[in-house]
Order: structure tokens, then sequence, then C-alpha cells
């Protein structure tokens, strides 16, 4: 990561920095992000994705991994599917419960995972198949080491309330084009909270 990247992480002090940070760099405006390969943007694929991606971060929800849902022949000849899912860092609880009753109202599936409290880990949620077979799942819990991976260069105040903050995945219940309903959905409610910010 280049030094002046770097700085610009070491400089967020709360989620709303982190937020816009994130927001800047789905919108190509910094190279790089922690846990990220370096100096790579988002996929070509979630390109559209990024108007609704980068006002979730900017309305109090973390975006941390998402893709649009696809069907297709993939260049192994193979037929793949994929569902529109995002994963998200939530560390408001009314944010959380706006984003849980939006969602759960559109028919979406949901995990919530909750690093302050125990529990029995739910089973994962499949969201990408090859030739009807599962390749690629969300939803798992993420050990200390994978989110020391995931968020390095943070001041460690902004670290550990990150780390323990609720960990969210939103995904679509249809494999291909018609799960992309989601995102409507998650712009909504996004643009919802920053007007209701902004009046308040």
């Amino acid at each position: 990561m280049s030094w002046s990247d770097r700085r610009r992480w070491r400089s967020a002090r709360t989620v709303a920095d982190l937020g816009e940070l994130m927001a800047q760099w789905l919108e190509r405006r910094i190279s790089s992000r922690p846990g990220y390969t370096l100096r790579h943007g988002p996929d070509e694929e979630t390109e559209h994705l990024v108007p609704t991606l980068a006002a979730l971060c900017r309305a109090g929800y973390i975006t941390t991994q998402s893709q649009p849902g696809l069907a297709g022949t993939g260049v192994d000849g193979q037929w793949w599917q994929q569902r529109a899912m995002v994963d998200l860092v939530v560390t408001d609880a009314v944010a959380l419960a706006r984003l849980r009753d939006a969602v759960a109202e559109a028919g979406m599936l949901v995990r919530v995972i909750d690093y302050g409290c125990e529990g029995s880990p739910e089973p994962l949620m499949a969201v990408t198949t090859c030739a009807g077979h599962a390749t690629a799942w969300t939803g798992r819990r993420i050990g200390p080491q994978d989110m020391a991976r995931q968020w390095p260069g943070l001041t460690p105040c902004l670290y550990d309330q990150v780390a323990h903050s609720t960990y969210v995945s939103v995904v679509a219940p249809e494999y291909g084009h018609a799960g992309e309903r989601l995102w409507p959905v998650l712009l909504d409610l996004a643009s919802s909270l920053r007007r209701h910010d902004t009046h308040a």
C-alpha cells in the first residue's frame, strides 16, 4: 500500500471515517484498502453495485464483500450461478434493526454474527454454484487471525470497535438476475438513513 493510502486509513478515527474511506475506495478515488489486493479496485462484475455499496458505507454500513446475481456458462463450459449478496459491518443497534427490517420485508436471507455474544454457529449460506454444486458460501464467523488480516492498519481503538461489531450477511434467495432486486432495497435503506441524519 502506498504511503499516502496507508496514512489515510491510519487517520480514520470513527466508523463514519472508515465508511467514507471505503466508499472512496469503491469509487476508485483511493487505490488500496485494508485486507484486499494492493492497488486493486472492485471487480468488474460489481461495478454497477458501486453506488449502492458506497451509499451503504456512508450510511454506517461498512461493506466488506459483495457479488451480483448472475447465471451463465463460464470459461470452463460449466453452468455457474450466483446469488446477489453483501457482507456488512454494523456498529449501531438502530441501524442494524432498520437493516434487518428492510431486508426481511423484501424476503432476503439474513445471517447476523454478533461478536459480543456467544452462540452456536448457524449453517453457512451457499452463494455460488457450478454445475449445481456449491462453490462459495457466506455467513461464517471470522476468527481473530482472519479479522487481523481483514483490517490491518487501523488505529487500535477503531480496530477494536470494528472487530467487536455485528457482522451481517444479506443474500437474495434467488440465483441469477432475479436476485438483483436486493440492491434497490439496500439503496433505499441507505438513502433514507442519510436523509434522516441530515434532518436530525
